[in-house]
């Protein structure tokens, strides 16, 4: 099974894409691509075989398109094509401002551990990371700055572990 890292923990993915074989006894939670949950919304939303519903997106879909549909999902995962690839940071951040998406929003493809503290401030709470990378090295580069100069996505988890820190009195270094 696929590991990830969700919330400032490395934990076994309970999500598959549609592509993947279903796993017997295994969470049935599955992300399908933007295309197939535009065209089939109900369909997917109504199969038994299916308790969550995610999606992926990719750079050539457009978020607006896929704002009505929102609330038919649990999570959403944004594909980023290269490390130099912005546009999933802007993805982010209006899933979380304009669109008050309170579900997981998580970076897949080009994911490398020195992108996450900057895809964390932007609304991503999980990541899937990028072959070979390391997930002591990505955690580390997640806990490595305690200030930030801008303020973040309202909801990203990390400020609000942040707060929640600060108001126990715990000296626990968090991102804001």
């Amino acid at each position: 099974m696929r590991k990830i890292l969700r919330r400032l923990e490395v934990v076994e993915d309970d999500w598959r894409y549609v592509d993947e074989p279903a796993v017997v006894g295994a969470p049935r939670a599955l992300i399908v691509t933007a295309a197939a949950l535009r065209d089939e919304t109900q369909g997917w939303r109504s199969r038994r075989d299916i308790d969550r519903l995610g999606v992926r997106i990719g750079v050539a879909d457009k978020l607006e398109e896929l704002a009505p549909l929102l609330g038919a999902v649990e999570l959403v995962a944004f594909d980023f094509p290269g490390p130099g690839d912005g546009r999933g940071y802007s993805v982010a951040r209006l899933l979380r401002e304009r669109y008050s998406f309170a579900g997981e929003v998580r970076a897949v493809g080009v994911v490398k551990r020195d992108q996450l503290f900057f895809m964390a401030r932007s609304g991503f709470d999980a990541f899937e990371l990028s072959p070979g990378e390391d997930f002591d090295g990505a955690l580390e580069s997640l806990r490595r700055f305690s200030v930030a100069y801008q303020p973040g996505a309202p909801h990203a988890p990390v400020r609000a572990q942040r707060f929640t820190a600060q108001r126990s009195g715990s000296s626990t270094s968090v991102n804001s």
